[in-house]
C-alpha cells in the first residue's frame, strides 16, 4: 500500500476519535484525498432522532464539496469492526455521484484493510449519466 493510502488511514482514525455516538457506540472515521491532494475527514454524528444520523462517510465528502472540491481519488474508512470497515448503501451512492474509480479503503483497528474501486462495490448504480 502507498504512502498516501497509510496517511489517509491515519488521518480517518483521528477522526474516529471525534465521532459523536451516544446510542450506538460505534465510532467511525473517515477522510477523502482530493485529485488535487488535499485531505478532508468526517467522523459520524449521532441523534437521538435516527433518520438524522450521518456517516463518517458523507460528513468528508460534504466538507471537501463546501471546500469548492470535487474530484476525488481515494477515501479512507475505519472503525472498530472484526473485518475492514465497508460504507453503507446511502454513502457509496453519494461515493459514486463523484467518480466510478474512486479507490477505497477500508481498515479496522487490527490493521487489516481492503481496497476497492467504488464501482466494484455498487455495480449497475443509479448515477447522473442516467438522467440526461
Amino acid at each position: 500500500m502507498n504512502e498516501k493510502y497509510k496517511k489517509l488511514i491515519g488521518e480517518a482514525e483521528q477522526a474516529r476519535k471525534k465521532a459523536y455516538t451516544p446510542y450506538s457506540k460505534f465510532k467511525v472515521g473517515a477522510a477523502i484525498l482530493t485529485s488535487e491532494g488535499r485531505i478532508f475527514s468526517g467522523c459520524n454524528i449521532e441523534n437521538a432522532s435516527f433518520g438524522l444520523t450521518i456517516c463518517a462517510e458523507r460528513v468528508a465528502v460534504f466538507k471537501a464539496i463546501s471546500e469548492g472540491f470535487k474530484k476525488f481519488e481515494a477515501i479512507a474508512i475505519i472503525a472498530d469492526t472484526i473485518r475492514p470497515c465497508y460504507p453503507c448503501g446511502a454513502c457509496r451512492q453519494v461515493i459514486l455521484e463523484f467518480g466510478e474509480d474512486i479507490t477505497l479503503i477500508m481498515a479496522n483497528l487490527k490493521g487489516d484493510i481492503k481496497i476497492n474501486k467504488i464501482k466494484e462495490l455498487l455495480p449497475e448504480a443509479f448515477n447522473k449519466n442516467d438522467l440526461l
